[in-house]
C-alpha cells in the first residue's frame, strides 16, 4: 500500500472531493479513542526489529514483552527519533486526540503520567487541552491538542482524592469501566448487568463536580443506563458501535444510544475490524460509516463523534502476541482483541479524510460533516470542561 495514498473509491465527483479537503482542513477534527497518530503499517522497519530484538529477554513476562514495543515507540516519538509521528499526525488532519493515562494500578498510574506527560513537554508543536478554547486555540496555531483520558479505572479504588489529583493533572475524560466490574460499576463483559453500586453514584457526581466527561464505551447496559440517569452532564460512549448492525457486546443498544442522547451526549464510532462487521478481514470503512448513518437516523446528527481506537501505535508481531496471550486476561471475548486487521480505507491515520470523504458520498451537509467528525465532541467539552 502506499504509504501516503488517500484513496478510497467512493465515486465522489472532482468538486466533491474538493469540498471534502475543504470540509476537513478548516474543521477542528477530534478522534476520543485516538490510538494514533503511527500504526504498524508506517513504523520502519528497522524501528521494528530493533525494538524485538529489546523484548527477547522479556519473553518471560508476558505483560511487560506485550507492552515494552509500544512504550519504546511512546518515547521515541517523544524524543523525535521517529519522524513519522508528527508527519502522520498533520497528514491525518486531527486536530485533537486522546493521550491515555494508565490507572489500572498505582505503579502504572505513576509510569503513565510521566509518560504522557514527556510528550507534552517534549513535543513543542503538541498542547494539554485543559479546555475547550485549547482546543480552538491549537487549530488556529496549527498545533496539535492532546486530550488526557483514561479507560480503566479500577487502581483508583475508592480514593475520590486521587481521581482530583489527576484532574490536576489534566484528566478529562474517564471511562467508568473497562471490561469487567469494578468498585464503580459492570462492565460490558461481566455476564451479569449489575450496572452502577452505590460508590458510583458517588463517583458519577464527583466527575461532574470536577469537570470530566462520564464516557460509557465499555461499559455494560445497565451501566450506561445508570450514568445517564445519574449524570448532571453530557454523558458519552467515546468509542463503541451499534448492536442493531454488529450484535457485539461493545456494540450499544437502541436503548442506550437514546439514553446518552438523551443527556446531550455524544456516540463515538469505532473502528475496529472485530466489532463492527461480521467479517474482520473484509471491514471497510463503508461498514463504519453505517454505524454513523445508524445513530444519525436514531437520534440526529448532534450525538455522533468518531473515537477510532484502531489501528494501534504498535508493531505488528507485538499486536499477534498480544491477542494470542493478553486479551484474554483483560476480558477480551476469543477472537476479540488487537491484532493485524486493518478497516479498508484507515490502514493508517493519515487516511482520516477518508470519513470525511464518505460522510459528503453520503449526502451529508459540510455543517453536518463538521459536526460529526469532531464538532459533537468540543460541543461536549464546552458543557463538561468549560471555556
Amino acid at each position: 500500500m502506499n504509504k501516503h495514498s488517500t484513496r478510497y473509491d467512493f465515486q465522489l465527483s472532482p468538486e466533491q472531493e474538493q469540498r471534502a479537503r475543504d470540509i476537513h482542513e478548516r474543521s477542528i477534527v477530534i478522534d476520543l479513542l485516538f490510538q494514533g497518530p503511527l500504526s504498524p503499517t508506517v513504523i520502519p522497519e528497522d524501528i521494528s526489529n530493533e525494538i524485538r530484538n529489546e523484548c527477547e529477554p522479556l519473553k518471560d513476562d508476558p505483560m511487560t514483552y506485550s507492552a515494552h514495543p509500544s512504550k519504546r515507540l511512546r518515547q521515541m516519538s517523544a524524543r523525535g527519533v521517529l519522524t513519522e509521528f508528527k508527519d502522520e499526525w498533520y497528514r491525518s488532519g486531527i486536530t485533537a486526540g486522546n493521550r491515555e493515562l494508565d490507572l489500572s494500578g498505582k505503579e502504572a498510574i505513576m509510569i503513565s503520567m510521566g509518560e504522557v506527560q514527556e510528550q507534552f513537554d517534549r513535543v513543542d508543536w503538541l498542547v494539554k487541552a485543559l479546555t475547550a478554547a485549547d482546543i480552538r486555540e491549537a487549530k488556529a496555531q496549527n498545533f496539535k491538542a492532546g486530550i488526557v483520558t483514561a479507560q480503566d479505572p479500577s487502581g483508583l479504588g475508592k480514593n475520590l482524592e486521587l481521581l482530583e489529583a489527576l484532574h490536576g493533572f489534566g484528566l478529562r475524560v474517564l471511562q467508568l469501566t473497562y471490561n469487567n466490574q469494578n468498585a464503580i460499576a459492570s462492565g460490558c463483559m461481566e455476564l451479569a448487568n449489575d450496572g452502577v453500586s452505590n460508590f458510583g453514584i458517588g463517583f458519577i457526581r464527583k466527575l461532574n463536580e470536577l469537570g470530566i466527561v462520564v464516557d460509557t464505551g465499555h461499559c455494560g447496559k445497565q451501566t450506561t443506563l445508570d450514568a445517564c440517569r445519574l449524570s448532571d452532564k453530557p454523558v458519552i460512549a467515546s468509542h463503541t458501535g451499534v448492536e442493531a448492525i454488529y450484535p457485539h457486546r461493545r456494540c450499544k443498544s437502541d436503548e442506550e444510544i437514546r439514553a446518552i442522547a438523551a443527556t446531550g451526549g455524544v456516540i463515538g464510532v469505532f473502528a475496529m475490524p472485530w466489532f463492527i462487521h461480521e467479517n474482520p478481514q473484509e471491514t471497510t470503512i463503508d461498514h463504519v460509516l453505517d454505524h454513523i448513518d445508524y445513530i444519525v437516523k436514531l437520534v440526529g446528527v448532534d450525538h455522533v463523534g468518531i473515537g477510532t481506537d484502531w489501528p494501534m501505535s504498535d508493531v505488528d508481531w507485538s499486536l499477534v502476541y498480544f491477542k494470542e496471550h493478553i486479551a484474554p486476561k483483560l476480558g477480551f471475548a476469543k477472537g476479540d482483541g488487537p491484532s493485524t486487521e486493518l478497516i479498508k480505507g484507515l490502514e493508517q491515520y493519515g487516511l482520516f479524510i477518508n470519513f470525511t470523504r464518505g460522510l459528503v458520498a453520503r449526502g451529508y451537509s459540510d455543517e453536518e460533516v463538521g459536526k460529526i467528525i469532531g464538532g459533537n465532541w468540543l460541543r461536549v467539552f464546552e458543557q463538561v470542561w468549560g471555556n
